[in-house]
Protein backbone atom coordinates (compact mmCIF):
# COMPACT_ATOMS: atom_id res chain seq x y z
CA UNK A 1 0.00 0.00 0.00
CA UNK A 2 1.18 3.18 -0.81
CA UNK A 3 0.67 7.00 0.26
CA UNK A 4 -2.26 7.70 -2.95
CA UNK A 5 -4.26 4.46 -1.18
CA UNK A 6 -4.13 6.00 2.29
CA UNK A 7 -6.40 9.09 0.98
CA UNK A 8 -9.12 8.01 2.70
CA UNK A 9 -7.85 8.45 6.15
CA UNK A 10 -8.03 12.47 5.52
CA UNK A 11 -11.53 13.78 4.62
CA UNK A 12 -11.44 16.89 2.28
CA UNK A 13 -13.48 19.02 4.47
CA UNK A 14 -10.97 18.46 8.04
CA UNK A 15 -8.92 21.35 9.26
CA UNK A 16 -5.69 19.65 9.52
CA UNK A 17 -2.67 20.73 11.02
CA UNK A 18 0.57 18.91 10.92
CA UNK A 19 3.20 18.85 14.19
CA UNK A 20 6.95 17.35 12.86
CA UNK A 21 9.41 15.86 15.40
CA UNK A 22 11.88 17.30 13.76
CA UNK A 23 14.85 14.96 14.90
CA UNK A 24 12.18 11.48 15.17
CA UNK A 25 11.27 11.98 11.71
CA UNK A 26 14.79 12.55 10.33
CA UNK A 27 15.88 9.18 12.03
CA UNK A 28 12.92 7.56 10.99
CA UNK A 29 13.06 8.56 6.97
CA UNK A 30 16.80 7.71 7.61
CA UNK A 31 16.43 4.49 8.74
CA UNK A 32 13.85 3.91 5.67
CA UNK A 33 16.34 5.24 3.64
CA UNK A 34 15.34 8.36 2.34
CA UNK A 35 15.62 12.03 2.50
CA UNK A 36 12.17 13.84 2.56
CA UNK A 37 11.17 16.71 0.12
CA UNK A 38 9.41 18.90 2.82
CA UNK A 39 7.65 21.19 -0.14
CA UNK A 40 5.99 17.35 -1.52
CA UNK A 41 5.28 16.27 2.08
CA UNK A 42 2.87 19.52 2.53
CA UNK A 43 1.77 19.39 -0.03
CA UNK A 44 0.56 15.58 0.04
CA UNK A 45 -1.32 16.88 3.01
CA UNK A 46 -2.85 19.83 1.63
CA UNK A 47 -4.40 17.83 -1.59
CA UNK A 48 -6.09 15.87 1.05
CA UNK A 49 -7.90 17.89 3.68
CA UNK A 50 -7.97 22.18 4.67
CA UNK A 51 -4.22 22.32 5.83
CA UNK A 52 -4.09 25.39 8.42
CA UNK A 53 -0.69 24.93 9.77
CA UNK A 54 2.95 22.79 9.54
CA UNK A 55 4.77 22.95 12.42
CA UNK A 56 8.53 22.02 12.89
CA UNK A 57 10.17 21.77 16.02
CA UNK A 58 14.41 21.17 16.23
CA UNK A 59 16.75 22.29 18.87
CA UNK A 60 19.90 23.76 17.39
CA UNK A 61 23.19 24.08 19.24
CA UNK A 62 24.55 27.44 19.62
CA UNK A 63 28.02 26.86 20.40
CA UNK A 64 28.80 26.29 16.96
CA UNK A 65 29.97 29.15 14.57
CA UNK A 66 27.72 27.66 11.89
CA UNK A 67 24.82 24.85 12.60
CA UNK A 68 24.30 23.03 9.89
CA UNK A 69 20.12 23.07 10.68
CA UNK A 70 20.09 26.74 10.23
CA UNK A 71 19.49 26.62 6.14
CA UNK A 72 17.00 23.67 6.34
CA UNK A 73 15.04 26.08 8.97
CA UNK A 74 15.25 29.28 6.68
CA UNK A 75 13.58 26.60 3.88
CA UNK A 76 11.26 25.65 5.70
CA UNK A 77 10.00 28.86 6.54
CA UNK A 78 10.10 30.62 3.61
CA UNK A 79 7.84 27.35 2.07
CA UNK A 80 4.85 27.09 4.60
CA UNK A 81 6.33 25.77 7.50
CA UNK A 82 5.75 27.30 11.28
CA UNK A 83 9.43 26.57 12.83
CA UNK A 84 9.90 26.34 16.48
CA UNK A 85 13.39 26.31 17.59
CA UNK A 86 15.21 25.95 21.03
CA UNK A 87 19.22 25.94 22.10
CA UNK A 88 20.15 22.54 22.57
CA UNK A 89 21.89 22.08 25.15
CA UNK A 90 26.02 19.83 25.46
CA UNK A 91 26.32 17.41 28.00
CA UNK A 92 29.20 14.79 28.79
CA UNK A 93 28.11 11.62 29.79
CA UNK A 94 28.97 9.33 32.95
CA UNK A 95 31.09 7.56 30.07
CA UNK A 96 32.60 10.29 29.02
CA UNK A 97 30.93 10.90 25.79
CA UNK A 98 29.84 14.18 24.57
CA UNK A 99 25.85 14.17 24.02
CA UNK A 100 23.55 16.97 22.71
CA UNK A 101 20.40 17.10 24.78
CA UNK A 102 17.52 18.96 22.90
CA UNK A 103 13.85 18.16 23.84
CA UNK A 104 11.35 19.47 21.96
CA UNK A 105 8.02 17.96 23.63
CA UNK A 106 6.93 20.77 26.07
CA UNK A 107 6.72 22.85 22.85
CA UNK A 108 4.99 20.77 20.73
CA UNK A 109 2.27 19.48 23.38
CA UNK A 110 1.41 23.50 24.09
CA UNK A 111 1.10 24.25 20.32
CA UNK A 112 -1.37 21.23 19.48
CA UNK A 113 -3.39 21.71 22.60
CA UNK A 114 -3.85 25.34 21.77
CA UNK A 115 -4.47 24.07 18.16
CA UNK A 116 -7.09 21.90 19.08
CA UNK A 117 -10.30 24.55 19.19
CA UNK A 118 -9.57 25.22 15.78
CA UNK A 119 -8.94 21.54 14.24
CA UNK A 120 -10.73 18.56 13.45
CA UNK A 121 -7.63 16.73 12.22
CA UNK A 122 -4.08 16.77 13.86
CA UNK A 123 -1.41 14.55 11.94
CA UNK A 124 1.66 13.74 14.78
CA UNK A 125 5.58 12.77 13.05
CA UNK A 126 6.99 10.58 15.83
CA UNK A 127 7.44 7.72 17.85
CA UNK A 128 7.74 9.17 21.29
CA UNK A 129 5.67 7.23 23.56
CA UNK A 130 5.62 10.53 26.05
CA UNK A 131 3.26 11.72 23.73
CA UNK A 132 0.65 9.15 24.30
CA UNK A 133 -1.50 11.61 27.08
CA UNK A 134 -1.36 14.16 24.52
CA UNK A 135 -3.11 12.49 21.84
CA UNK A 136 -5.38 11.23 24.55
CA UNK A 137 -6.03 14.83 25.39
CA UNK A 138 -6.58 16.15 22.37
CA UNK A 139 -8.93 13.56 21.67
CA UNK A 140 -10.81 14.66 24.37
CA UNK A 141 -11.61 17.74 22.37
CA UNK A 142 -13.21 16.12 19.82
CA UNK A 143 -10.34 16.04 17.45
CA UNK A 144 -8.84 12.95 15.48
CA UNK A 145 -4.77 12.27 15.65
CA UNK A 146 -3.25 10.09 12.82
CA UNK A 147 0.72 9.35 13.95
CA UNK A 148 3.38 8.89 10.94
CA UNK A 149 6.19 7.18 12.26
CA UNK A 150 7.47 3.42 11.42
CA UNK A 151 7.44 0.30 12.41
CA UNK A 152 8.87 -1.15 9.37
CA UNK A 153 12.57 -1.13 10.99
CA UNK A 154 13.93 -3.32 13.51
CA UNK A 155 13.22 -1.96 16.23
CA UNK A 156 10.53 -0.11 15.33
CA UNK A 157 10.17 3.38 15.53
CA UNK A 158 6.91 3.86 17.24
CA UNK A 159 6.33 3.19 20.54
CA UNK A 160 3.03 0.36 21.04
CA UNK A 161 0.82 2.54 23.51
CA UNK A 162 1.13 5.83 20.99
CA UNK A 163 -0.16 4.02 18.21
CA UNK A 164 -3.36 2.54 20.49
CA UNK A 165 -3.80 5.91 21.58
CA UNK A 166 -4.07 7.41 17.96
CA UNK A 167 -7.01 6.98 15.81
CA UNK A 168 -4.81 6.16 12.87
CA UNK A 169 -1.36 5.31 11.87
CA UNK A 170 0.36 5.79 8.74
CA UNK A 171 3.67 3.84 8.03
CA UNK A 172 6.58 6.65 6.97
CA UNK A 173 7.30 4.03 4.50
CA UNK A 174 3.99 4.44 2.49
CA UNK A 175 4.77 7.94 2.24
CA UNK A 176 8.36 7.30 0.60
CA UNK A 177 7.18 7.27 -3.17
CA UNK A 178 5.17 10.50 -2.36
CA UNK A 179 7.56 12.41 -0.52
CA UNK A 180 11.31 11.36 -1.22
CA UNK A 181 13.57 13.90 -2.29
CA UNK A 182 16.64 11.08 -2.39
CA UNK A 183 16.99 7.36 -1.48
CA UNK A 184 19.97 5.04 -0.61
CA UNK A 185 20.30 2.20 1.06
CA UNK A 186 19.25 2.53 4.66
CA UNK A 187 21.82 1.59 7.24
CA UNK A 188 21.05 -0.40 10.62
CA UNK A 189 20.27 2.09 13.17
CA UNK A 190 23.67 3.00 15.44
CA UNK A 191 25.56 2.03 12.59
CA UNK A 192 28.03 4.44 11.76
CA UNK A 193 28.78 5.77 8.19
CA UNK A 194 31.44 4.58 5.92
CA UNK A 195 34.25 6.90 5.35
CA UNK A 196 33.90 6.30 1.32
CA UNK A 197 30.38 7.09 1.86
CA UNK A 198 29.97 10.20 0.18
CA UNK A 199 27.86 12.95 1.49
CA UNK A 200 25.37 15.16 -0.55
CA UNK A 201 25.89 18.65 0.05
CA UNK A 202 24.05 21.85 -0.79
CA UNK A 203 20.61 19.75 -0.57
CA UNK A 204 18.45 22.83 -0.25
CA UNK A 205 19.23 24.19 -3.94
CA UNK A 206 16.48 24.03 -6.32
CA UNK A 207 16.59 20.98 -8.44
CA UNK A 208 18.50 21.69 -12.06
CA UNK A 209 20.02 25.10 -9.70
CA UNK A 210 23.84 25.06 -10.75
CA UNK A 211 25.91 25.69 -8.11
CA UNK A 212 28.29 29.02 -8.08
CA UNK A 213 31.97 27.30 -7.80
CA UNK A 214 34.84 29.78 -8.04
CA UNK A 215 37.25 28.99 -11.32
CA UNK A 216 40.39 28.40 -8.80
CA UNK A 217 40.20 26.28 -6.04
CA UNK A 218 40.66 27.98 -2.91
CA UNK A 219 43.76 26.88 0.23
CA UNK A 220 42.33 25.49 2.93
CA UNK A 221 44.17 26.71 5.89
CA UNK A 222 43.64 24.01 8.33
CA UNK A 223 40.71 20.97 8.38
CA UNK A 224 36.99 21.80 10.70
CA UNK A 225 38.14 19.47 13.83
CA UNK A 226 35.07 17.29 14.86
CA UNK A 227 33.76 17.38 18.32
CA UNK A 228 34.68 14.46 20.59
CA UNK A 229 31.86 11.83 20.27
CA UNK A 230 30.54 13.45 16.59
CA UNK A 231 30.84 12.75 12.81
CA UNK A 232 30.99 15.84 10.50
CA UNK A 233 27.58 17.46 10.91
CA UNK A 234 26.14 18.53 7.19
CA UNK A 235 22.34 19.21 6.14
CA UNK A 236 22.36 15.73 4.94
CA UNK A 237 23.33 14.86 8.47
CA UNK A 238 22.40 17.36 10.53
CA UNK A 239 22.61 15.35 13.97
CA UNK A 240 26.36 13.92 12.65
CA UNK A 241 26.54 10.34 14.05
CA UNK A 242 24.94 10.83 17.05
CA UNK A 243 21.05 8.86 16.57
CA UNK A 244 18.44 11.59 17.23
CA UNK A 245 16.58 8.11 18.35
CA UNK A 246 19.02 8.00 21.55
CA UNK A 247 17.16 11.01 23.14
CA UNK A 248 13.85 9.46 23.08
Amino acid sequence: MNGSDRAHLFLASERVALFIDGANLYSASRSLGFDIDYRKLLGWFASRGNLRRAFYYTAILETEEYSPLRPLTDFLMYNGYQVVTKPAKQFTDSQGRTRIKGNMDIELAIDMLEMAPHLDHAVLFSGDGDFRRLIEAVQRKGVRVTVVSTIRVQPPMVADELRRQADQFLDLDELKAEIARRTFEPRERGEPRERSEPRERGELRERGEPRDRPTEPRERTAEPRERPGFGRATPANPFGTIDPAQEQ
